[in-house]
């Protein structure tokens, strides 16, 4: 009797273990509250700050949208997220993601593999936030099908982007006649969002070419350039402490 009362008691912590808050109980953000397996029952996504709404809604409504600003302040998740919530949605037919193949300032040397192998370090963002709002069985589907394509800056040229949602991201690694390639990329019934922080360009000084193309783009009305600041950063508190004194 002993040992099935230690059994049923085991038993008990291990299913107690299992059970967690879906929200955090306090009305505060902080990474110590929250649990990274609750996301999946998060369908749809929230912002954490007004300007990250202010992103949000600008896709929404706007066929082009840059979204500049420091690490950590949602700006590639929010516009993956809605890419897969419009994918889903069958507001498009395909989700088309591409990021510029630069390393960032170490030398990775030849990589083994075929394209996409080789291709797989510099994408792995990309692959990680959709796996977080898809799952892997679904996203592999998706890539197989076609209906989400993942593709480095260099694939790009001579393309038009029909009934689809474009994310550009890390486009401060992008020079200016590169994002002007992708811009104009832009088809009928597409939505196309460009991503980068224009403070921490892996490019030699004076090639990036994303601060200068959302300067011009702010002149159009039909455009939104949405700028980000540290009060947005929702990684760790500690990045936006850091990022204020580097």
């Amino acid at each position: 009797m002993a040992k099935r009362s230690v059994r049923r008691k085991q038993g008990e912590i291990r299913e107690s273990a299992k059970v967690h808050p879906l929200f955090p109980a306090t009305a505060g953000w902080s990474p110590r509250e929250c649990d990274e397996r609750d996301r999946k029952y998060v369908k749809n996504i929230r912002a954490m700050s007004s300007v990250q709404q202010t992103l949000m809604d600008a896709i929404d409504e706007r066929s082009v949208v840059v979204a500049l600003g420091p690490a950590g302040t949602g700006k590639t998740y929010l516009a993956i997220a809605k890419a897969v919530e419009a994918l889903e949605q069958n507001r498009i037919s395909r989700i088309v993601l591409t990021r510029p193949a630069v390393e960032a300032g170490e030398s990775l040397g030849f990589l083994p593999g075929d394209l996409q192998e080789k291709l797989a370090p510099y994408l792995r963002p990309l692959y990680d936030a959709l796996t977080e709002r898809l799952g892997s069985k679904r996203l592999k589907s998706a890539l197989a099908d076609g209906a989400i394509e993942i593709a480095p800056v260099a694939y790009m040229r001579g393309r038009t982007l029909n009934d689809c949602f474009v994310v550009i991201d890390e486009a401060q690694n992008c020079t200016y006649s590169q994002i002007k390639m992708l811009l104009t990329r832009l088809g009928w019934r597409s939505t196309m969002v460009l991503t980068g922080d224009p403070d921490q360009t892996d490019l030699l000084p004076g090639l990036s070419g994303l601060g200068d193309i959302a300067a011009k783009l702010e002149r159009v009305p039909e455009i939104s350039v949405v700028r980000l600041g540290e009060a947005d950063i929702v990684r760790h508190p500690l990045v936006a402490s850091m990022l204020t004194v580097l």
